[in-house]
């Protein structure tokens, strides 16, 4: 056997991740990159390596540890179908504003253009989802490209980066060692722009706050949340951030996205000032691009974003500045307007109490009061993860977040998210609850992690709500394409799920009735092993106050 170098590529990449404080890889093994796990054996006191059952399951693993450390996840996945499993967790980071890095195994570089087994050119298939997409083809350079990886995650918007990894490559010289740790470069608040805020805000009869984004620190953010709270500023959360603030707090209006309070959507449509931190303002927060005018945005919208593309990309702002949200926060925490609306942010947070008691239900589960219980028996830190579908409507709308890092939910509407969200989250924290709420549907997407878990000890707790149908899509046909027998494409066969959890080696419980519900909890809660509730409820309670007609006579 040839003699190989002792500082490889594979060594040089694996001890970068390591300077720059990356614990823990999740991967599916190929044999594209068998330097790298071996590179990564010898620093297992330092770097777990997880291996799950899919490369969308890892790549969501990564992406939501970056979203809960705010360092880049990092997955591992082999090259062709390997990296395109692996395609949804990038597009969820760079929907989500999440800082990933996807490591690729790759055909060596002597075969590329011949059509090699499983070849992809991967900036021609990444380039649209990643914030940069790029191959290692010099390996002295190794080095210099994953620490340009972690610059490019974490600088201005955060989101992902894919480095495609020739297996060739990674057994010759890696040239120079890494020396310290990426330190990302961060954009501050101009002074003058600063005191155009406050002149701006003085003068403002009805403000409104909107939080959103990423890359918060605890400290800045509840330094907004003090300020506002304060002066009396109401203030919103976007789309699946609600846990940037205490939603306990006396000026907490709400949050924007799917199916929020029509007294909030009322009320941003009344504000003489929007002073937005992070947010996008993307379709989601804006009602499709409704809520907001693009004629009053120009008198009324202060928009504060890391991202430069970002600002002026639908809506005229009347002064915007590219700033990272921390920093931007902490230097508009400092403001003194001279005067409070403290009226306006108790009736803003009396709407929004009102709007989260519980509604009625036709079947034997009320959601609405099953999410409210999670929210009196969890701790505050515990985290919250769900994928998509209308079920995630009754968590967002009832569940009451208390702490930052208690919420993984995909801004991208990925089904699938939940599950391997709560993995990663509780492989993290595994002194904190972790509680993945996925509708039945979305779990199977990705519920064969639940493997993983077992293997690694990692004791989630799933409710998977469950029924029967793809729910979100029977309502949008009986919306759009009324009359009987159109409903198509969307009953669900589902298997016992107790049963299902069982195979795995976790614990399992059924519940049928609301008041069930807390005993189901906790037993999954008190189980020592992954645990999983199989919830049964009726499709015809989709969503708060949403039906889906027809089911009873069947």
């Amino acid at each position: 056997m040839t003699q190989q170098p002792q500082n490889t590529a594979a060594r040089r990449l694996v001890e970068t991740l390591v300077v720059n404080g990356i614990d823990r890889v999740f991967c599916v093994p190929g044999e594209s990159y068998l330097a790298v796990l071996d590179a990564l054996a010898d620093v297992r006191d330092r770097i777990e390596v997880i291996a799950c059952r899919h490369e969308a399951g890892a790549a969501n693993m990564a992406e939501a540890y970056g979203k809960l450390t705010g360092k880049p996840g990092v997955c591992m996945v082999t090259r062709g179908p390997g990296a395109t499993h692996a395609s949804i967790g990038v597009h969820t980071a760079h929907q989500d504003s999440t800082p990933m890095i996807l490591f690729v195994g790759q055909i060596a570089l002597a075969d590329r253009g011949r059509g090699a087994f499983q070849e992809v050119d991967y900036r021609e298939v990444f380039g649209g989802l990643a914030k940069w997409a790029t191959e290692i083809e010099s390996p002295e350079r190794t080095v210099e490209v994953v620490e340009r990886a972690f610059a490019t995650a974490l600088q201005g918007r955060m989101g992902p980066v894919v480095i495609a990894l020739p297996e060739d490559i990674l057994h010759a010289d890696g040239g120079p060692a890494p020396v310290r740790p990426v330190t990302p470069a961060k954009a501050a608040l101009d002074p003058a722009f600063v005191k155009a805020v406050r002149d701006r805000l003085a003068g403002a009869e009805r403000p409104l706050l909107v939080l959103g984004g990423s890359g918060w620190s605890e400290e800045a953010a509840a330094a907004i949340g003090d300020w506002a709270e304060r002066i009396g500023l109401p203030v919103a959360l976007s789309f699946r951030r609600k846990d940037l603030l205490s939603n306990d707090r006396s000026n907490y209006a709400g949050d924007l996205g799917l199916g929020p309070n029509p007294k909030l959507i009322q009320r941003v449509k009344d504000a003489d000032l929007i002073i937005a931190v992070g947010a996008r303002l993307g379709e989601n927060p804006t009602l499709g691009y409704t809520l907001l005018d693009r004629e009053r945005t120009a008198g009324t919208l202060i928009h504060i974003h890391p991202g430069p593309e970002e600002l002026g990309r639908v809506w005229p702002t009347l002064i915007g500045a590219t700033a990272n949200c921390s920093l931007a926060a902490l230097a508009l925490s400092a403001i003194e307007p001279g005067r409070d609306w403290k009226a306006q942010a108790q009736a803003a947070h009396a709407d929004y109490e009102a709007f989260i008691q519980p509604v009625q239900v036709t079947g034997a589960v009320n959601m609405s009061e099953v999410i409210r219980h999670l929210a009196e028996v969890l701790p505050a830190d515990a985290i919250l993860t769900n994928g998509a579908g209308n079920f995630a409507a009754w968590l967002h709308r009832f569940h009451r977040h208390r702490a930052m890092h208690t919420q993984l939910a995909p801004t991208s509407g990925a089904m699938g998210y939940g599950y391997p969200a709560a993995v990663a989250a509780k492989s993290v924290h595994p002194d904190r609850d972790v509680i993945c709420i996925a509708g039945d549907g979305d779990y199977l997407m990705t519920g064969q992690e639940l493997a993983t878990a077992v293997q690694y000890g990692i004791n989630t707790v799933t409710v998977v709500v469950d029924n029967g149908t793809y729910g979100t899509i029977r309502m949008h046909q009986e919306t759009h394409y009324p009359g009987a027998q159109r409903t198509i494409a969307t009953d669900l066969k589902n298997p016992d799920f107790v049963k299902y959890a069982e195979a795995f080696g976790a614990f399992g419980v059924r519940c049928e009735r609301t008041e069930d519900f807390p005993a189901a909890l906790a037993a999954a809660r008190n189980a020592g092993r992954p645990a999983l509730v199989h919830l049964i409820t009726s499709a015809e309670d989709i969503a708060p106050n949403r039906t889906i007609t027809g089911l009873r006579s069947k």
